[in-house]
């Protein structure tokens, strides 16, 4: 029901934007303007009363779901406190990264020893923690915004570094599915700034189609961590060669 108010307040702003007027709508729907009137206020429109509406302000009805998301972007990061919430217990924060990945209820129990009660626990307190909505029949809603992020060296960002310092890099990169590059080179303070541009945009990207493939089957997906880092550093191997 909330996802229902967030859109009908979005299409009367954008009816609003558009100079537009209930007399308008209900020319378009063939209704009086009280009947309009009463659509919006029982939020009862159907679906080709939505598009007829959108048509009117030369908009389709992804754009008015855009605007709406844009209205309500979602969190965009936890407190340290809830994150603590959530890596205190490996299986609360496997959870949360298979719903931010847009896993359903099934396809965790289908996938990872866990009966539906315990996940049920787990995306309770989720829920609580605002990163999704529960719905009836345990459908997920996620709450956070496009650009969600953990804390830097937050609770859950310090787990994963160790994990990365530990795993990551024990792995065959020669394999079709995986790639390492180590760039050694001299750069300018501008030119460290510019290509530092570069990888804030492509990980961008990376989330761009992560998003874009969490609508196919779980099982048509791979699990891949892409890992972008660039520092000021000397091998520590070659510091004794340096004059004092």
């Amino acid at each position: 029901m909330a996802q229902v108010t967030a859109i009908i307040d979005t299409l009367k702003s954008c009816l609003k934007a558009h100079g537009l007027r209930y007399v308008e709508v209900a020319k378009v729907l063939n209704l009086s303007e009280a009947s309009v009137k009463r659509l919006f206020r029982t939020r009862s429109f159907d679906l080709e009363q939505l598009q007829n509406i959108c048509q009117l302000m030369g908009m389709e009805i992804s754009d008015l779901i855009q605007a709406m998301n844009q209205r309500n972007p979602g969190i965009a990061q936890l407190s340290v406190a809830q994150e603590e919430e959530i890596a205190k217990d490996p299986a609360t924060l496997l959870i949360a990264v298979c719903v931010l990945n847009r896993w359903t209820l099934e396809e965790m129990v289908s996938f990872y020893r866990f009966s539906e009660s315990d996940i049920i626990r787990k995306l309770a307190l989720l829920d609580k923690l605002n990163i999704i909505e529960l719905l009836p029949n345990n459908h997920i809603k996620l709450k956070v915004a496009a650009n969600f992020h953990w804390q830097h060296n937050g609770p859950i960002a310090t787990f994963f570094k160790s994990t990365i310092e530990r795993e990551l890099f024990n792995a065959d990169f020669e394999q079709p599915s995986n790639h390492l590059a180590i760039l050694n080179g001299m750069l300018s303070a501008q030119s460290a700034q510019a290509f530092q541009l570069k990888l804030k945009k492509l990980a961008q990207e990376f989330d761009q189609i992560n998003n874009a493939d969490a609508a196919l089957d779980v099982n048509k997906r791979d699990g891949v961590t892409l890992v972008l880092a660039m520092r000021d550093w000397h091998y520590s191997t070659f510091q004794s060669f340096i004059r004092a």
